[in-house]
Parts: C-alpha cells; sequence; structure tokens
C-alpha cells in the first residue's frame, strides 16, 4: 500500500521524498518505521505494523474489503492483479486470502517494505505473489485483468501522478477495473486545514499520542502533493479510465473505481 514514482530528477528525488516521508509518517504512532523494518521477520513487530492504519484511516479495514468486492466484479477467478503501494502487504494479504486463485505482482521502492510484505503473506500467500523493486515502470507488460493503489497516489504530484495513472491504464485489459484510494482534500487553506484538523482528532481518538497527530497533521498539510477530488478524478480520465466512481469518503481520504 505504498508508492510508485519515476526513478528520478535531482537531488530531491521523488522516491527520496516518499521514503522520507513515509518514514515520518510511520512513526506518529509510535516507534519509527526503520527500526521496526529491522525486525521484518519478528511476527509481533509485523502485528506492530499492521496496527497502523486503522488508527489513521478511518474504515481502513472496510475500505481494503470494499477493495477486493469492487476489482471481483469484472475479474475472472484466476485473475492476475496489479497491486501499485505494495510495501507491508496488508492489502495483498487482503485480496490473496479473499481470491484463492488470484495472482499477483506488487510494487513498491523500498527493499525493506517488500520483505515485510513477504512476512505479512506468509509461506503460503507468498506463493501467488510476485514482488517488484521499483516504480511503475519495474512491472511487467503483459495485460492485467485488475489493479488497485491504497493510500499512495498522494505522494506524487500532478504531473508525475498522471503519467503513473497512463502507466497502469497501459498495463490494464479493456474494462478492467482499478482501485485507488488516498488524501484528497477540497481545495482552498480554511477548508483543508478543518479537514487536517479532523484526521488528526480521528488519529487521537483511535490511540495515537496528540503530539504525533498533531506532527503528522503538518508534516501532511506541508509536504504532500494532495489534490482536491475534482482534480484527481480529472486525472482518472485524462489517463484513460472510463466510468470513474465515488465510493469511499472518510475525512481526508477519497477512494474511486474506475474502468480502463
Amino acid at each position: 500500500m505504498r508508492l510508485i514514482l519515476r526513478a528520478a530528477l535531482n537531488n530531491d528525488r521523488p522516491d527520496r521524498r516518499y521514503n522520507q516521508f513515509r518514514e515520518a509518517v510511520a512513526s506518529r504512532a509510535g516507534a519509527p518505521l526503520r527500526s521496526r523494518m529491522n525486525h521484518f521477520d519478528d511476527p509481533q513487530a509485523v502485528s506492530r505494523y499492521a496496527e497502523n492504519p486503522p488508527r489513521l484511516v478511518p474504515g481502513f479495514a472496510d475500505l481494503q474489503r470494499m477493495t477486493s468486492l469492487l476489482l471481483a466484479e469484472r475479474t475472472p477467478e484466476d485473475a492476475r492483479v496489479l497491486v501499485l503501494g505494495a510495501g507491508g502487504g496488508l492489502e495483498l494479504k487482503v485480496l490473496a486470502e479473499a481470491h484463492p486463485q488470484w495472482t499477483f505482482d506488487g510494487i513498491d521502492p523500498s527493499a525493506e517494505m517488500l520483505r515485510l510484505a513477504t512476512a505479512t503473506l506468509g509461506p503460503s500467500l507468498s506463493k501467488r505473489v510476485h514482488l517488484h523493486e521499483g516504480y511503475i515502470d519495474v512491472a511487467p507488460e503483459h495485460p492485467f485483468d485488475a489493479a488497485s493503489c491504497l493510500l499512495t497516489l498522494h505522494f506524487i504530484p500532478a504531473d508525475e501522478r498522471l503519467r503513473t495513472l497512463k502507466e497502469v491504464h497501459r498495463r490494464l485489459k479493456p474494462g478492467a477495473p482499478f482501485v485507488a484510494a488516498h488524501h484528497s482534500i477540497p481545495e482552498g487553506k480554511d477548508e483543508r486545514d478543518l479537514w487536517l484538523s479532523r484526521y488528526a482528532a480521528f488519529a487521537i481518538s483511535s490511540g495515537v499520542e496528540r503530539a504525533h497527530a498533531e506532527s503528522a497533521r503538518t508534516a501532511i498539510g506541508e509536504k504532500l502533493p494532495i489534490l482536491s477530488p475534482e482534480h484527481d478524478e480529472a486525472l482518472l480520465r485524462e489517463a484513460g479510465f472510463t466510468s470513474v466512481s465515488l465510493f469511499y469518503a472518510a475525512f481526508t481520504f477519497r477512494g474511486w473505481v474506475a474502468y480502463a
């Protein structure tokens, strides 16, 4: 459930910004992400990592289940599915358990997060998953039956996001479903501040320390290239997707299903 970016441009490369931001955000609910990655093969460490998204994303488990159902609407029983931002393996685990005949290609720029994904999946589920370290360009070229990208695209600036979406579309069979969900907030400083304060309030109510929640709120507001819902939908259409439909809305998060 992470990211795909172009391998980059200058000393402030997008992948570096992404990984630095991801570490900062991951630490908001406790120990820093890097210390956890040193124990990626420790079941307790994996369990602690899995506790974080539900504290920060309202309806996280339901979002994953809805993603599974939406993808299944238009895919064969033996579907091959592309997962962008597969590090950690939470999304892959839900999909693989729900659909025992599906196979997956998961993409993520972080080797540590991919190792954690392998640990999260376990030996049995890992047999149906091929993990690739890198960005969208390392994804196999052959057409997929479906694709998903959860909690990832908000790391990518609009121009690079459009390129990423086009590359996803190019790898899908005609009519194949694509599910994306990430931060997407209406434009306007006052409205954005309000929604980000609600994001922090949800985290605090879920047990995140106030200081961590407020720090995450500031980092998200200042560093993430969050687009408005209208802009996000326009990029999906410009990338070639049709029948773009909102299916999930939870404070600062939005989720869409669209078709190649």
